[in-house]
């Protein structure tokens, strides 16, 4: 399931080709007046430890990147809008500049899924001469575009084309469209023509449907997989996206205005922002190396010093995260930035007394730049996350062990920041060892010793662009449905034990509740209170939400603990696939092509409710 590699020399596109397009595209929109609503689809039901707050709070980097390629471009009239904020949006009644929109796209993950097909299907009541022309992108889209699809004549509620690529993909699109589009023409119109002529085939990185009902897919054509964008200095300028935010309301219509400038740090006082790409690691329940086609990608340091100091002298953000995979991954690229954002002077003040950031690292790597901590301290950094995943290495081995994740702990303490680590359950880890660190609560209580200041625990799920992916269906892992009630897509957001073959999964459940508890409690924010350390205030500050946002975890899956307990547990055989046709260019199988799901009941291990 990991996504296949393109051949050797075929894998990135060719330097400048990014800015070569971005600068047709300039000249082309000055013929078109665009209007464009891009929706991030967000089920609200995935509100919930290690994310609660933060994901109402920051953003999206995604959905902002495709904003500002469109405003960088010159289609100035385009709205983001984030259902985080805008719960009750409804597309079909949107307008923008008086009309509806020429372009509707909708940025979704795979547990937002519910949230995404929702849009879709209630753009689609738009009268088809207005309608404006469907696309789904992000990561749904990359790994399983299928499941965006609909082929139920009752429930038409498939887009007219998903992007399974970054930004390059779908401005090519949009420069394909553009350049056979008349005077007047409709974005859907432009699009049937340029698909029936096959000129989206040239474009990797599509999968559009064919079929005579609207709406309705008969089968998929799959362009295959994008070519990278290597150079991420060709990339517009991440400013432009918080220009074009919608307002929070709770209106289903769009505002007259976007959010203005002085507003945008209340509601996103947390600036995600892209540095690097890529991990050296090949963890086999993760799809980013291959995803990265095993490149690693990045920034120059003076872009992300630019681009910090752009967006807080606009917008006054001064929290930045970076989503990077793992942002020592270049030992010498890191030290750059850091150096870079150090020594970077703006309104005769050092950028790095204005702003603060944090990104993601591993614990072999934060050991290779212990001597440089100082430095990073120095540059801004004010947090690591980092994947621990499991101390004893039984899970995965990232060159971690009990010893070394201390001693990385310390260094980071002792310079002043804050170690965040993410944990991950697994079917063989028990609660609790009597003698040794294999437990999950013996490793958060190590953690906690250490210095962690927060904690990520996550039961590890079917990731899909992983190596893992069909072997957990193919082993009858994965639950389809736990008595009467179906598995959703969004309880694949690691808080929900959905795949297990531990005799008792319930205990798995209430494991990673106890370990919350454990770590997020009054005793431990009185502590935090008292007691005075090199990080400051955060460790109280993360006690308060992580006990607030405990609530939210007690409160959601508690219940499915019972559930799991006392019901009858039906699981799959094969991983979700699609029961549509699917096809490459060529006339062969695509690449998303995997079997029919098959579901059974194992009544091996489980009871009827």
């Amino acid at each position: 399931m990991e996504l296949p590699r393109r051949s050797v020399g075929d894998q990135l596109i060719a330097p400048g080709a990014m800015t070569e397009l971005r600068h047709r595209l300039r000249g082309m929109s000055r013929h078109h007046d665009l209007t464009t609503v891009v929706a991030c689809a967000f089920d609200h039901r995935t509100r919930m430890l290690p994310f609660i707050f933060a994901d109402t709070r920051m953003a999206p980097a995604g959905i902002r990147a495709i904003g500002s390629a469109l405003i960088d471009t010159g289609f100035e009239k385009t709205r983001l809008v984030l259902q985080q904020w805008n719960r009750r949006f409804r597309p079909s009644h949107m307008r923008l500049d008086g009309r509806v929109p020429d372009l509707f796209m909708v940025s979704s993950m795979g547990m937002h899924e519910a949230a995404c097909k929702a849009l879709v299907r209630d753009a689609r009541r738009i009268d088809p001469h207005h309608r404006p022309l469907i696309i789904v992108g992000g990561s749904h889209a990359l790994y399983e575009p299928f499941k965006v699809f609909s082929d139920d004549p009752n429930d038409p509620a498939g887009p007219d084309i998903a992007v399974t690529g970054e930004e390059y993909v779908f401005l090519s699109l949009l420069e394909v469209i553009l350049s056979i589009r008349s005077q007047g023409e409709s974005m859907r119109s432009a699009f049937v023509r340029a698909r029936d002529a096959g000129d989206l085939d040239e474009i990797p990185g599509l999968v559009y449907p064919l079929g005579k009902q609207d709406g309705v897919a008969e089968q998929l054509i799959d362009t295959g997989i994008q070519r990278l964008l290597n150079d991420l200095d060709e990339l517009p300028h991440p400013v432009l996206g918080y220009r074009i935010l919608e307002p929070p309301s709770r209106k289903s219509t769009l505002a007259s205005d976007p959010l203005p400038a002085d507003r945008v740090r209340k509601h996103s006082p947390i600036s995600s922002l892209v540095m690097t790409f890529g991990c050296k690691f090949a963890c086999p329940y993760c799809p980013i190396p291959a995803y990265n086609q095993r490149h690693n990608r990045a920034k120059s340091p003076e872009r992300i010093a630019d681009e910090m100091h752009r967006i807080n002298t606009e917008f006054d953000h001064r929290h930045f995260f970076g989503t990077d995979d793992n942002f020592f991954n270049n030992h010498d690229r890191a030290l750059q930035i850091a150096e870079t954002l150090a020594r970077t002077e703006t309104g005769g003040s050092r950028l790095s007394s204005r702003v603060r950031w944090a990104t993601e690292v591993t614990i072999h790597d934060t050991l290779k730049m212990k001597e440089h901590l100082p430095l990073m301290r120095e540059a801004g950094c004010r947090a690591l996350w980092i994947g621990v995943e499991d101390l004893t290495a039984t899970l995965v081995k990232k060159g971690q062990s009990v010893d070394k994740t201390t001693e990385a702990f310390r260094r980071l303490r002792d310079a002043g920041i804050c170690p965040m680590p993410m944990m991950m359950h697994h079917d063989s880890q028990p609660l609790y060892t009597r003698g040794t660190h294999y437990g999950l609560l013996n490793q958060v209580k190590l953690l906690r010793k250490a210095g962690a200041v927060s904690l990520q625990i996550l039961m590890i799920v079917p990731s899909p662009g992983s190596k893992l992916y069909h072997e957990t269906f193919t082993s009858k892992q994965v639950f389809e449905r736990v008595g009467g009630r179906r598995v959703d897509p969004y309880m694949h957001d690691g808080n929900y034990v959905i795949s297990s073959h531990a005799k008792r999964p319930w205990t798995k459940q209430l494991n990673i509740l106890a370990s919350y508890s454990y770590f997020y409690n009054p005793w431990w924010l009185l502590m935090a209170l008292t007691k005075k350390t090199a990080v400051g205030d955060k460790p109280v500050a993360a006690q308060i939400f992580g006990m607030l946002g405990n609530t939210q975890n007690i409160r959601r899956t508690l219940g499915w603990a019972l559930r799991l307990m006392f019901c009858k547990i039906h699981r799959q055989t094969a991983p979700p696939s699609s029961s549509i046709p699917l096809r490459s260019i060529e006339g062969t199988q695509s690449i998303h092509t995997i079997p029919l799901v098959q579901v059974v009941i194992d009544t091996a291990t489980d009871r009827v409710c």
